[in-house]
């Protein structure tokens, strides 16, 4: 065989691989998304109610939530409610979801290479004489690899990308939500506890002035009126006692529920405690309404906005061809044990291009649906701003009058309790009638319940603080 009727064996794939990597530098290279150009803030610039001022207060997204919870008991029931409540697993379990569909939609930008090996039999002929035909053949190669060189494929890629960053954010939400209501709820429990002990200690104050009213009037010290306005008021203590225990054990229903686990008795508050469970997060003066922007809500629906926006690119990218590539490098031999010995190469390359022509306005209306959600992105953005904004103006108007309100509520106890204490002695030595020691008592009575309302009121508004500035959201758990 000479020379000419050889085989021809010519750097074509040499060629071709040059050829895709010529194409696949040229990918990616425009994009049609719109630039993105964050929405002017539709909150005021400061707070009216400026917090007192701490000049070594710290970043609040950067302020661990150990150092705003401090009772070790309420700490440990945080942890547990890390590990146990279903709705911060659900938040992780989509952050993985997203971070897959980013690795997806990121594949695409490179093409994927395939290997196949098969082989053929057929059969022709009578029955008489017939024959056998085998062949083999092995090849690898990319198919419908898409050039994207309008960045449809990027901008996708940077959709996938901001939902996966949103996300993301979304589960920052959900945790720093779950540390502020199991501590709220763990507060609930404590507060309820205290309502149980005190409204238990009346009952038996009243039970015991009951037997001194019984005894009064047998002796004819006391009149029946006395004795009737006693037991009602032994009555009205049995109900406060069955009504805030029931209270109590729907708040420690709520607890478990939110933790995701049994808490045990010895996790929860002190009926006795003095010092404060939560701490003030320390809010520098003169606080900008600009760190709400840092709230894991808020970053989530900037990284929509943002996704939104790359939705617009693809759709733009849409109207332009789209050119893709097909290629092939393979051998093929009638015998599968001489397929790589003595086959016979071969390769292919072919290139094809779709240009839209019509497609019924479906293009245009692609582009308007993107256009759209973007319109409804900016809008969902600014109103996030504004939801925080009013959630932590509320909290600062709270916080700017809760120490005068207790210190006031405080004095009022003990006003009661010296009026009580008098009122009481008074009857016991035959001065009043039992109806002003009764309305002394109800009102030292009320006065104390008033008083852990209150106390529960300020803890809360201390852990609303922390949840509505967004501190602490990536702490370790």
């Amino acid at each position: 065989m000479t020379r000419q009727n050889a085989p021809r064996r010519s750097p074509r794939p040499a060629r071709l691989a040059l050829a895709v990597l010529c194409a696949a530098g040229l990918a990616g290279c425009v994009s049609m998304a719109p630039s993105y150009v964050p929405p002017a803030t539709p909150v005021p610039a400061q707070f009216r109610e400026a917090p007192p001022a701490s000049a070594d207060a710290a970043a609040l997204a950067e302020l661990d939530w150990r150092q705003v919870f401090l009772d070790e008991r309420l700490r440990q029931v945080i942890v547990l409610a890390l590990q146990s409540n279903r709705d911060l697993r659900v938040a992780v379990l989509n952050i993985e979801k997203a971070r897959a569909q980013y690795r997806i939609q990121s594949a695409d930008l490179l093409p994927s290479v395939d290997a196949t090996v098969s082989q053929t039999a057929a059969r022709s002929g009578t029955d008489a004489s017939s024959t056998v035909s085998r062949s083999a053949a092995a090849t690898v190669g990319f198919s419908n690899w898409e050039l994207d060189l309008f960045g449809r494929i990027r901008s996708l890629q940077d959709e996938a990308a901001q939902t996966f960053l949103a996300t993301a954010e979304t589960q920052r939400s959900t945790r720093m939500s779950l540390l502020a209501e199991v501590a709220s709820d763990w507060l609930s429990v404590g507060a309820y506890r205290q309502r149980v002990a005190l409204a238990q200690q009346t009952l038996e104050s009243q039970r015991r002035t009951l037997q001194l009213t019984e005894f009064l009037h047998g002796e004819g010290a006391a009149s029946g009126v006395d004795l009737a306005s006693i037991q009602g008021s032994v009555e009205s203590a049995r109900a406060d006692v069955a009504t805030y225990a029931t209270a109590l054990e729907q708040a420690r229903h709520a607890l478990e529920l939110v933790v995701g686990a049994p808490v045990h008795d010895s996790l929860l508050p002190a009926i006795d405690d003095a010092e404060a469970a939560v701490a003030l997060a320390p809010l520098p003066a003169d606080l900008s309404s600009q760190v709400l922007l840092q709230r894991p809500d808020v970053l989530s629906a900037e990284y929509v906005l943002k996704a939104a926006h790359a939705d617009i690119g693809a759709a733009r990218a849409a109207f332009f061809p789209s050119i893709s590539l097909t290629t092939t490098l393979g051998v093929g031999s009638s015998a599968l044990s001489d397929l790589f010995d003595a086959g016979t190469r071969s390769w292919s390359f072919i290139p094809s291009i779709s240009v839209p022509i019509f497609r019924a306005g479906a293009l245009q209306a692609s582009l308007d649906v993107a256009e759209l959600s973007a319109d409804v992105a900016v809008a969902q953005y600014e109103k996030a701003i504004q939801t925080a904004f009013g959630e932590a103006a509320d909290a600062l108007a709270v916080r700017a009058r809760l120490d005068e309100r207790l210190d006031a509520q405080r004095a009022l106890v003990s006003a009661s309790r010296r009026g009580y204490t008098l009122a009481d002695a008074r009857y016991r030595n035959g001065v009043d009638s039992s109806l002003q020691a009764l309305t002394a008592q109800r009102t030292f009575y009320s006065a104390q319940q008033d008083l852990i309302t209150l106390r529960l009121s300020e803890a809360s508004n201390r852990v609303t603080l922390y949840k509505v500035f967004g501190g602490g959201a990536d702490a370790g758990g």
